[in-house]
């Protein structure tokens, strides 16, 4: 077995199942809010850089913190098993629909006649409904795609070789998150080579911070699964997006 769950207790999900973890609330918070500032600051905005040999290359800003929830999502599945990572995916899925009902309330209420900012804020908080649903949807499948392959992954590897789980299960979940978002709010805006180089783009660079961040991955799930005292495996959950319950 991996470093990360060495000497640990090896335990079904359901006997963990009403057991209140020391640092799962933290964890759960840090997912949420990740998820909530990637959205509202970088999903909409396609960026450019200019890429020695090749030139221009469009692809999402929010690419550069959003997959920070996809390594937070798979260190809650490792960690916690797909029943608690499920609640803190609903958990987030609520959150951006009320952002996205927060948003459009706020700045469709009317401006006092003495306040100049109307125009800046809705330059910055005026979303687009299309991209708001957009990304909810992407959200929603692309994170349960990567929690059920990570936890199923782990039964098949006997909790060995984290590093397979953690980026096959983003390969997966970041591919239907790709495909998903980028068709529902770009197609008919972007030509469809953009919208290509920018869906394949993201894909490969979330990715490749999942790669990259490997080593923070493993330090973090190793001290979590050391507090918290059990290593969770999902060989008896039901694994259905549509619960809440442990």
């Amino acid at each position: 077995m991996d470093a990360e769950g060495e000497g640990l207790k090896h335990v079904e999900a359901h006997e963990v199942a009403h057991r209140r973890f020391r640092y799962f609330d933290f964890v759960m918070a840090a997912f949420v809010a990740i998820l909530l500032l990637s959205n509202v600051i970088g999903a909409g905005k396609i960026a450019n850089i200019n890429l020695p040999g090749i030139g221009p290359w469009p692809f999402g800003a929010g690419i550069l913190f959003f997959p920070l929830s996809y390594v937070i999502g798979d260190v809650l599945t490792e960690v916690y098993g797909f029943a608690r990572a499920r609640r803190c995916i609903w958990a987030g899925f609520v959150a951006l629909i009320f952002m996205a009902f927060m948003s459009w309330v706020v700045v469709a209420l009317p401006a006092d006649p003495g306040w100049t900012g109307q125009q800046a804020y809705d330059a910055v908080f005026g979303q687009v409904p299309r991209i708001v649903a957009a990304s909810i949807i992407a959200f929603w499948a692309g994170e349960f795609v990567n929690s059920l392959v990570l936890a199923k992954m782990k039964i098949w590897t006997e909790g060995k070789h984290l590093w397979t789980r953690t980026i096959g299960s983003t390969v997966a979940g970041q591919g239907v998150d790709s495909l998903f978002f980028y068709p529902l709010a770009f197609f008919g805006v972007l030509d469809s080579a953009t919208l290509l180089k920018v869906m394949l783009t993201q894909w490969v660079l979330k990715v490749s911070w999942e790669a990259i961040l490997t080593p923070v991955t493993y330090a973090v799930v190793g001290w979590l699964k050391r507090r918290e005292g059990f290593d969770v495996y999902d060989e008896k959950t039901e694994f259905t997006p549509f619960s809440v319950g442990p």
